[in-house]
């Protein structure tokens, strides 16, 4: 039988500015010696292995997060033999010392709206639709026996906006589910001490989302889910606003999640409303897009160019051979509608003859030993090589990225970060 290990999450606040909070995870690990800092990010995984990557080639990235995340909709169908492996999906999947948390559903992936009741809430895996009740939902959590996971919810009202009786409902089943979720745990001599994510529900009514975070935060809760912000069509600035009214309603003294959200320019806007954790999927998107983040974090400017205007890496003056890109024109068949100001797409002609590290001062394995010449000619010959070595890059600098952020708001500068990840975007 697995060995129990420390689970409780202690979060120490170190500072505060504006909304935004600095801190540490403390005791995590098999010897509890480990520690997550937030703002931070979680390694994401699919079927509980990393994208693309084995164990040893994790191992060749810098800064990997100390608690993985499995998603529960891509590992309910394997219910049957992780019950009757009986250790749990760590073992199960040779993930090492590291905590892992249990989101429902896979957050690349949108589910459609209209299949949860006050009974059941459906998650879609390879197997298609399952429908889950609370007993079920706590059995395969027996079966995966994770550390911390995100509660039974029901997160469709923010998908396309929703009416107030929606929105209401939402909060009511959420709220249930969590009741019933935890008794059931306490029952549970393997999940009694497993911490308890509670998800704050309620579409984009504000009266709706209040009245979740107050109730969820009087539940048995470990830390909040901060759900359905991702894929809605209310506005930006509508969704920060609703965002800062709920984390004002939430304990200081817990974490506070956030999933599908990726873009730097947007977790620096969810940072600043108070949100702690989020999840890695952005550089798995940008891998699949054949692309490789390309973006600079590094705030502190360099002493001998101080002075000198901050300019995004992607300049008319990196292009290969002085040639300028033409989007309209070049290479038709590649989607540009989800690429983003952050990332080079490699599969575009103009990379045939460029020699250069996929982003010149990286220290990653592929920036160290290939070019994007190398990955390009990987990527049109379809060979599965140029996904782990996108993978290692995007992986890198999106951990690193989040280092800079804890870095700037030690400093009291991460408006000028702000203002760099933001310059980038133009």
């Amino acid at each position: 039988m697995e060995k129990r290990w420390q689970m409780a999450m202690k979060l120490t606040i170190s500072k505060v500015t504006g909304r935004a909070r600095l801190g540490v995870i403390t005791s995590l690990g098999q010897s509890g010696e480990k520690t997550l800092e937030v703002p931070g990010c979680l390694l994401y995984t699919r079927t509980a292995s990393p994208p693309h990557l084995t164990h040893d080639t994790l191992q060749s990235i810098a800064g990997v997060p100390p608690v993985t995340h499995v998603t529960l909709s891509t590992l309910a169908e394997h219910q049957e033999v992780l019950e009757e492996y009986k250790d749990g999906i760590r073992k199960f999947a040779g993930l090492s010392d590291t905590l892992l948390y249990c989101s429902i559903n896979d957050p690349v992936t949108l589910n459609p709206p209209g299949y949860n009741t006050t009974k059941t809430v459906s998650v879609w895996g390879s197997g298609g639709r399952l429908e889950l009740t609370p007993q079920k939902f706590i059995s395969l959590q027996r079966a995966l026996r994770v550390d911390w996971m995100q509660c039974l919810s029901d997160g469709e009202a923010m998908a396309d906006g929703c009416s107030r009786k929606r929105a209401k409902k939402s909060v009511d089943r959420s709220l249930a589910f969590l009741d019933e979720c935890l008794k059931l745990m306490s029952e549970d001599e393997v999940l009694k001490e497993t911490v308890v994510i509670g998800a704050i529900e309620g579409g984009d009514v504000q009266e709706e989302r209040l009245r979740s975070a107050r109730e969820t935060a009087k539940r048995s809760v470990g830390g909040f889910l901060l759900d359905g912000f991702q894929g809605s069509s209310v506005s930006p600035e509508n969704k920060m606003a609703l965002m800062a009214a709920v984390t004002a309603e939430l304990p200081e003294d817990k974490p506070r999640f956030i999933h599908g959200i990726g873009r730097p320019d947007e977790v620096l806007d969810y940072i600043e409303q108070g949100v702690d954790l989020f999840d890695s999927t952005f550089p798995y998107e940008v891998t699949e897009r054949g692309c490789a983040l390309c973006f600079t974090h590094q705030y502190q400017p360099d002493p001998e160019t101080a002075g000198e205007p901050q300019r995004p890496v992607r300049d008319k003056e990196e292009l290969c051979n002085g040639e300028e890109k033409n989007e309209e024109s070049e290479d038709p068949e590649i989607d540009r509608s989800k690429i983003t100001s952050y990332e080079i797409c490699l599969k575009e002609k103009r990379f045939r003859e460029d020699f250069r590290p996929l982003l010149p001062g990286c220290t990653c394995y592929c920036c160290r030993h290939h070019s994007r010449a190398y990955v390009h000619h990987l990527l049109t010959s379809k060979e599965l090589l140029a996904g782990i070595l996108l993978m290692i890059h995007n992986f890198q600098l999106y951990f690193s990225f989040f280092c800079s952020v804890r870095q700037a708001m030690s400093d009291g500068k991460f408006q000028d970060l702000k203002q760099m990840i933001r310059g980038q975007a133009s």
